[in-house]
């Protein structure tokens, strides 16, 4: 990379960074490209000349956003500690992401009118996310921490309901500071507790 280009990765750099923390305060139709410029602190024409529009800049914002969240999952997901330890981490994660007010609560707002970026998750939740989750639950049953009685589609199944209400959880995770503790003993033991 010639220094044109380090210096050009870098503005692009420095403007999605802005863009992402405008997002974590604004809701997205209310971001203009002059507020990005001033957060930036670039000329809106700099902004045009690599992004083309505000779209494209959010969406690339998005897809980055979402690359590396799943890299760390995955990263975190293919470390050496026990099954309990990754469930709480997946369920904790989403008290993280809430209290970054950068939920996919936000993101699912962003992507209405896009369909490439949906089908862009989709394919990442797919390729990565399921062989992961997958992974997990034979782990977890050949380890005895998920009983084998236990599916792989209700397992993903409850995962998905807890991530599909991670809005709520997250603000009842705010309002309790026992939540958390509640959510993974239900998680863990259910209603009755210890079998």
């Amino acid at each position: 990379m010639n220094g044109f280009e380090k210096r050009a990765s870098l503005i692009k750099e420095k403007i999605k960074k802005a863009t992402l923390e405008l997002l974590k305060t604004w809701e997205p139709k209310r971001i203009r490209i002059t507020d990005i410029a001033r957060k930036a602190n670039v000329s809106q024409v700099t902004i045009y000349n690599y992004f083309g529009s505000k779209e494209a800049l959010l969406h690339e914002v998005f897809k980055d956003y979402i690359d590396q969240a799943v890299d760390e999952f995955t990263e975190y997901m293919n470390k050496d500690i026990s099954v309990k330890e990754k469930i709480e981490h997946i369920i904790l994660q989403k008290k993280e992401a809430n209290r970054e007010k950068f939920t996919l609560t936000m993101i699912r707002e962003l992507m209405i009118e896009d369909n490439e970026m949906m089908d862009y998750i989709q394919t990442q939740y797919d390729e990565k996310i399921i062989p992961l989750m997958l992974q997990l639950i034979e782990d977890g049953h050949r380890s005895g921490a998920i009983s084998s009685i236990i599916t792989a589609q209700s397992f993903l199944v409850y995962m998905n309901m807890i991530i599909q209400h991670s809005k709520e959880l997250g603000e009842a995770f705010e309002k309790n500071s026992h939540f958390t503790e509640e959510m993974l003993h239900l998680f863990f033991y259910g209603l009755c507790g210890r079998p």
